[in-house]
């Protein structure tokens, strides 16, 4: 039986098969067997191995409610590209009908060039609430709010407010949570759609409304409005100004984007890579673009390895007294790098998701302190076998490896586990100072503990 991922390959090829024979008709009949999302991900495979001209064709021959669906699902440059090749009329309706908070999002991806050409075309109340959402800063709730809400006024009955649902709920972003507003559109309290229906058609809504409520500023980051999302668990959460007046509301498919780009974010800074504030797709960024973003790090460990390898050139007599030293270093380096990193996306997680503090270092580090000590005696006994059984090596010589891995050990934890709240203690994301910082610090503390210890232990002078 077919998968719905074979469906889809071999509806594409067919789809591809057609445009290429001009048979666009066939093609479009095809197409419209899906839903808006996955047409887009067709288009965008049609746009790559056809060219422009034929996803253009393809996409003007789409029934007008659903070509809008599916703009909205294409990337910024597929957008940008297909504005460029439709006329005014075809842009115009399709600015009218998409969602505001998505056709905010469609002109913050677009060329200056082609957003005063959609702008000379809306009418002058939009355009200017459009330049306001506009000049939000980036990442900001500002930014990623809408105005479509359904907003009543305290001294309206239950009734009164069912009927100005009717009107307007179809041009709001959600009509589950209703907004109550002063007259100097100040926020006064938040009433549900359920309170309201099940409620006494004569009650007022000042009556009925929640006066205790969550709410963002228009210039929280867009991290701590994921952060609310995922505490409270609410469908929408209001967006104030400094006056604490109603400006929009940000709903929880907006925020799914976020959280989808802070990841992205985190993930590559944790392998030292300096993301670009535009979330691009892999193949859509150029070579020297990818050298740009990984080039800082891997300088910054370049330079870590040099003075690692100074620092044993110090121990150069250790190592020429006893040879069988020197491949054991590896091991220790490798254990030290992935226990410290495997604790600091331990604790970087925790406080992404506030189940750690700054406040509980002392907690964390009294705990690695414990754990570190388990996996150290662990590790180390396992080693002391191998190195006396296997490697057939003379007894202090694997007491040195074992002893050494304790103390390298323990330092890795305690440092990851210190390091990315030290970070955020200063400001820094704690995610940049995950896998390059800690695998670079702890290669060269770990080589010192080893070599120093060996020296102790085996009588050498250093």
């Amino acid at each position: 039986m077919d998968t719905k991922n074979q469906h889809f390959d071999r509806d594409l090829g067919k789809i591809m098969a057609y445009l290429e024979e001009g048979a666009y008709l066939k093609a479009r009949d095809v197409l419209m067997n899906y839903v808006a999302a996955d047409i887009a991900e067709m288009l965008e495979d049609i746009l790559e191995d056809l060219g422009m001209d034929k996803a253009v064709i393809l996409f003007r021959m789409l029934p007008k409610d659903v070509s809008v669906d599916v703009f909205s699902y294409l990337p910024g440059d597929d957008q940008a590209d297909i504005i460029q090749a439709i006329t005014d009329r075809e842009i115009s309706y399709i600015m009218k009908e998409l969602d505001f908070d998505d056709k905010i999002d469609v002109l913050e991806e677009l060329p200056a060039n082609i957003v005063s050409r959609i702008l000379e075309k809306t009418p002058r109340d939009e355009r200017r609430l459009i330049n306001e959402f506009l000049n939000y800063p980036e990442g900001s709730a500002g930014s990623l709010m809408t105005p479509e809400y359904i907003a009543l006024r305290d001294d309206m009955t239950v009734a009164d407010a069912l009927a100005h649902i009717k009107r307007v709920g179809m041009d709001s972003e959600t009509i589950y949570l209703c907004y109550v507003k002063h007259a100097d559109r100040k926020l006064e309290g938040i009433v549900s759609l359920r309170t309201l229906v099940i409620s006494d058609d004569s009650k007022l809504v000042s009556d009925l409304m929640e006066t205790d409520y969550v709410y963002l500023n228009v210039y929280d980051d867009q991290e701590e409005v994921a952060e609310a999302f995922k505490k409270y668990g609410f469908l929408a959460i209001p967006v104030v100004d400094n006056e604490h007046r109603l400006v929009g509301i940000i709903t929880v498919d907006d925020v799914m984007d976020v959280i989808e780009e802070e990841t992205t974010e985190d993930i590559e800074r944790m392998v030292g890579v300096m993301g670009d504030d535009e979330r691009k797709k892999y193949l859509d960024l150029g070579v020297f673009r990818h050298v740009k973003n990984r080039l800082p790090w891997l300088l910054f460990m370049t330079v870590a390895l040099m003075v690692t390898g100074s620092l044993i050139n110090q121990f150069e007599s250790v190592l020429s007294q006893v040879i069988v030293l020197v491949g054991y270093l590896p091991l220790l380096m490798g254990t030290g790098g992935n226990t410290g990193t495997q604790t600091a996306t331990l604790i970087i997680r925790g406080l992404s998701l506030d189940e750690v503090d700054l406040k509980d270092i002392f907690k964390v580090l009294w705990k690695e302190l414990r754990v570190s000590i388990c996996l150290g005696v662990v590790l180390s006994a396992f080693n002391f076998l191998k190195i006396i059984l296997i490697d057939q090596q003379p007894p202090l010589i694997g007491l040195t490896v074992a002893i050494s891995m304790i103390l390298v050990v323990m330092f890795a934890k305690l440092f990851g586990g210190t390091l990315p709240m030290a970070a955020k203690k200063i400001g820094v994301d704690p995610a940049l100072m995950a896998t390059p910082m800690i695998s670079s610090v702890t290669d060269m503390v770990s080589s010192v503990i080893f070599l120093f210890t060996a020296s102790i232990l085996l009588g050498i002078a250093i």
